[in-house]
């Protein structure tokens, strides 16, 4: 069975075959499901702050 992943920034589902996976220096594995998701993460946005994250959909009592 092959493993799917959730986005690390938006926390959508990568299907397989797609997405980047980011491994810093000290081990820690990121994955992104499109370059908006990395260009963000790496602006250092906070997925709370944005509107159409999951996360910020949850902070702001839409889901």
């Amino acid at each position: 069975m092959v493993e799917t992943y959730k986005c690390s920034f938006c926390g959508d589902q990568i299907e397989p075959g797609t997405g980047k996976m980011y491994v810093k220096k000290d081990g820690s594995t990121f994955y992104f499901c499109s370059s908006k998701c990395q260009n963000n993460f790496r602006l250092r946005r906070v997925p709370r702050k944005v509107l159409w994250t999951e996360a910020g959909r949850k902070a702001r009592g839409k889901e």
